[in-house]
């Protein structure tokens, strides 16, 4: 076989998509912040799935179609980066195919080049030791090859060699990831679904059948939540490196007891297995590392999954709410400025609102909004202008994509990479001011605002010159990790001592779902201690995964 036809193409790229939907959780993994976010995979993968939804669902398949639904089923389902990375990649290879009916190396390795050229045109800075490294390097492979070879067996073979050796290097190019000892993530989701086109080239069985992939769940707050008093169930296997007598086993589950309840410890020869419902899973893994190694380590939000019960109803009821107020804007005179914000949490979303904002967007780290996302909530904004706030740095270029795809109204994006900086840009938004005027105001006074987030870490690695252990407290800024502790006020005030200099004036604390309002306050009253010169706020944030997001101004 000399030529690629329409029918093998589209194998190849299903099964693509379904080596990368396999491989999802793995890809997560590599991802360099050891906190409980890591998405790369599962962003990838709601792209492309988004894509091969739209390829199953074509009626009739020539080459044009299928580069049809591929390039705007990725593009409309991009999340993420590396999603909006991957979509641009696809993007530029379709229209490298879309004319042909049969295709051969020469038109594959042109249609490689055009996905590299396009992806790199859409990354404002491209970064050497990522998933765009690993494009080209393929790329380039396959131009060396197509003079040459006209085998598709030996070329695909080839280049996939060439993008898993580019991919072992990216950490001599990322020092981020030769620290953390892994390589790029987004780079190995791409090689994942050249290995899984190849397979389907080969005639290997696979099973060809999607579910289409799943929106975001929506995020809701109930007062039955307070009834959970301990929000996190963490289970573990202690190895045992020392005796572990009745003695020491019972002084064990006192502890336990003293930081939660629904205690389980039953020791067995060499093992223990521990079950605990805590607000403080760090402090039970850091006693447990007393007596041994850990193994089968597990640590469920019981708050999430409350959450998950509720969702069904709360999803209907919340759809309905967001039609009739949809109809009710679209009914309203049409607007001159109107603003979409990514929010995380109820009560950052209620700040939002009251600094003027007209949609908002659930998402953020645990679930990046596609651009199909961004493209539906621009349409149930009526106004000529729209800002749209990311305020992630992940989301930006999906924010970007759904500017570029939007003809009927004027989309404006301010690269807000954090929340604060999303509030910091309305506050300062003035209604006499033009869109230009604003925008160039808004950009302007988010370069002021220094973030920090705290949260967990979900495995062990050393990065910013840290030694990280799982289960650590982690304080992390713009630009790296900033305190690292086993209690969360004490890695907080370590890194706020981080963030605030002679200049800060104003300290902002969002305090969220895993924190309570005393404790919360009681951090501010220390603040105003130490900073008797800087204006302190504590807002109720109410996001997950992250105990504080501050900033400093």
């Amino acid at each position: 076989m000399k030529t690629i036809d329409v029918e093998t193409l589209t194998k190849m790229f299903l099964a693509g998509a379904k080596n990368l939907e396999a491989k999802k959780e793995w890809i997560n993994e590599l991802n360099v912040f050891p906190v409980p976010d890591g998405d790369t995979g599962t962003n990838m993968t709601l792209t492309i799935m988004s894509a091969a939804s739209e390829v199953n669902n074509l009626p009739v398949r020539n080459m044009e179609t299928v580069a049809k639904a591929i390039s705007s089923g990725s593009l409309r389902g991009a999340r993420g980066n590396s999603g909006v990375i991957l979509s641009q990649l696809l993007r530029g290879f379709t229209k490298g195919i879309r004319n042909y009916e049969t295709l051969d190396t020469v038109i594959f390795a042109n249609a490689f080049q055009k996905a590299v050229e396009t992806a790199y045109k859409a990354v404002m800075k491209p970064k050497e030791g990522t998933i765009l490294t690993v494009a080209r390097g393929a790329a380039d492979r396959a131009s060396e090859l197509a003079q040459v070879e006209d085998d598709p067996e030996v070329f695909f073979r080839e280049i996939i060699e060439e993008a898993e050796a580019v991919l072992l290097k990216t950490p001599e190019l990322l020092p981020v990831l030769k620290e953390a000892g892994v390589v790029d993530s987004g780079g190995q989701g791409l090689v994942e679904v050249l290995k899984g086109a190849y397979d389907a080239f080969l005639g290997k069985e696979i099973d060809y059948t999607f579910e289409a992939p799943k929106a975001a769940p929506v995020k809701i707050s109930a007062q039955t939540e307070a009834d959970i008093k301990f929000g996190y169930c963490t289970e573990f296997i202690i190895m045992l490196n020392q005796e572990f007598p009745l003695e020491t086993e019972h002084e064990f589950k006192q502890f336990l007891e003293s930081i939660g309840d629904s205690i389980v410890c039953v020791a067995d020869d060499d093992i223990v297995k521990i079950h605990v419902h805590t607000n403080h899973p760090g402090q039970a893994i850091e006693k447990a590392l007393t007596y041994g190694s850990l193994s089968r380590l597990k640590i469920d939000n019981m708050r999430e999954e409350h959450e998950e019960k509720l969702i069904k109803d709360a999803s209907r009821i919340a759809a309905q709410q967001a039609e009739e107020e949809a109809a009710r804007k679209a009914a309203e005179p049409r607007k001159e400025m109107g603003f979409i914000s990514v929010s995380i949490g109820e009560g950052i979303g209620e700040i939002f609102r009251g600094l003027g904002v007209d949609y908002l967007i659930e998402g953020g780290q645990t679930m990046n909004p596609s651009t199909e996302d961004m493209l539906n909530a621009i349409e149930k904004v009526n106004a000529d202008h729209i800002f749209i706030l990311p305020n992630n740095k992940n989301i930006i270029l999906a924010a970007n994509q759904a500017q570029a795809l939007c003809k009927d109204k004027d989309i404006i994006v301010v690269p807000t990479k954090t929340v604060p900086q999303g509030i910091t840009a309305m506050i300062n938004y003035i209604p006499d001011m033009s869109p230009k005027e604003n925008e160039e105001r808004m950009t302007e006074e988010i370069k002021n605002v220094k973030t920090g987030q705290v949260t967990y870490a979900v495995r062990d690695t050393h990065l910013d010159d840290k030694e990280i252990k799982e289960g650590d407290i982690m304080g992390i800024g713009d630009h790296s990790i900033l305190s690292v502790g086993g209690e969360i006020a004490d890695v907080t005030l370590a890194m706020f001592r981080e963030l605030i200099d002679e200049d800060s004036e104003l300290i902002s604390i969002y305090y969220g779902e895993g924190v309570s309002e005393a404790e919360a306050e009681e951090l501010g009253g220390k603040l105003g201690e130490a900073y008797p010169d800087c204006d302190i706020e504590v807002h109720f944030g109410g996001q997950p995964i992250y105990y504080y997001v501050v900033s400093v101004e």
